[in-house]
């Protein structure tokens, strides 16, 4: 595997630089090849959600993997952890998150960070997209993303969240987050796990999903979500969107 974020595009503006990526991937660029904006038009996230953010105040980044491992989407999640420090968790799958105190507008979670994995498994490569919000101002966002919103009107029902940092720092923060993907990449399987489980923001609460609702109980072997029944027994989810019951 080629040392990650090399070579790299940078544009002013684009659409989505996960479209940028898959044209590269498709165009034969090599593994780790990593595209970059100041801003974008029609970011998007899981579920066709999309994702926008102030010019200049964020990380948006997708980077070509060839090979990727099975277990993307919660690696790359946990690196973005790495980065975003002790406060950051994970809400299933991949969304990165941090607990918001009254003063925000909680208790409660806000979205820091998405992540998106755009796959072609026969053509054997893998774009990983991020969003990460490293200066954002949050009164600079769509009132309903404000935490004293609480999300209202998101897909997510979560409000937005922020590193608090400057904008010269965001290019010093992918660095770090480069880094730590690349010291994740090389990590096993059963590592990637054990520290997903440490940042789970789940874990113990109650969710509802397209067909029912449960107590969230941790990932399996495979990364599915498993959820205790109210009846007894589980059940594990391996996609779709679940929301919790309770936030706080």
């Amino acid at each position: 595997m080629s040392a990650l974020g090399f070579p790299r595009l940078h544009l002013r503006s684009t659409d989505s630089t996960n479209e940028r990526a898959r044209e590269l991937a498709i165009a034969d660029a090599p593994d780790g090849t990593l595209v970059t904006a100041a801003e974008q038009s029609a970011g998007r996230g899981r579920q066709g959600r999309r994702w926008s953010a102030p010019a200049g105040s964020s990380i948006l980044m997708s980077l070509l993997l060839r090979s990727p491992p099975r277990l993307l989407p919660l690696m790359a999640a946990v690196a973005v952890c790495d980065v975003a420090g002790e406060r950051a968790l994970i809400k299933w799958p991949n969304d990165v998150v941090v607990t918001l105190d009254h003063a925000e507008g909680g208790p409660g979670l806000g979205k820091l960070a998405g992540i998106l994995v755009e796959a072609r498994p026969q053509q054997g490569w893998a774009v990983l997209g991020i969003g990460l919000n490293v200066a954002v101002r949050l009164e600079d966002l769509p009132p309903e993303l404000h935490p004293d919103g609480m999300g209202a009107g998101t897909t997510t029902g979560l409000p937005a969240a922020t590193m608090g940092l400057e904008h010269a720092d965001v290019e010093p923060t992918l660095a770090l987050l480069i880094a730590s993907l690349e010291r994740r990449l090389g990590e096993s399987d059963g590592a990637i796990l054990e520290a997903w489980r440490s940042r789970d923001a789940l874990l113990g609460r109650e969710i509802t999903w397209s067909d029912g609702h449960g107590r969230a109980d941790g990932i399996d072997g495979e990364g599915r979500l498993v959820v205790a029944l109210p009846g007894g027994g589980h059940t594990a989810l391996g996609a779709g969107e679940i929301h919790l019951e309770s936030i706080g």
